[in-house]
């Protein structure tokens, strides 16, 4: 049963990377994540 498990496991796992790879082809993605990086980046710089 513990293989069956962690095959489930493993599957899920290449779905999620499959839709993490997918969304952030998305122009409007890519941009959410820029400003997010830039905002996290301004935060570090004002300490």
């Amino acid at each position: 049963m513990a293989f069956l498990g962690r095959l489930a496991k493993t599957g899920l796992a290449l779905k999620a990377a499959q839709v993490i790879k997918r969304e952030a082809s998305k122009p409007q993605n890519q941009r959410k994540a820029r400003e997010l990086v830039a905002k996290i980046g301004g935060r570090k710089k004002r300490r």
